[in-house]
């Protein structure tokens, strides 16, 4: 437990902060597997685009202000166009 009163509030705002990441990450999480199981599950392919955008977006978002690092954003965003691509192109 910390003893002063700026370490006490130093643990108040990591916790909110750890909080905020953490649904910002889940929501992340999620966005990216919808859009794995519309592929899976042979959605309507503007449903799965619109999905893939939001998804995009999103990774995007979250790259540049670090709350994953660019490089995976950039990863992720490379592997959903390529399951895209590879998902637009099968008949």
């Amino acid at each position: 437990m910390p003893l002063h009163k700026s370490a006490e509030k130093r643990l108040r705002q990591s916790a909110r902060r750890n909080e905020r990441n953490r649904a910002r990450k889940k929501e992340l999480k999620v966005l990216v597997k919808n859009v794995q199981k519309l592929i899976d599950t042979n959605a309507d392919k503007s449903e799965v685009e619109s999905a893939y955008r939001s998804a995009v977006q999103k990774l995007d978002r979250l790259g540049v202000k670090r709350y994953i690092h660019p490089n995976k954003a950039s990863r992720k965003k490379s592997q959903l166009s390529r399951m895209l691509n590879k998902y637009m192109t099968a008949e």
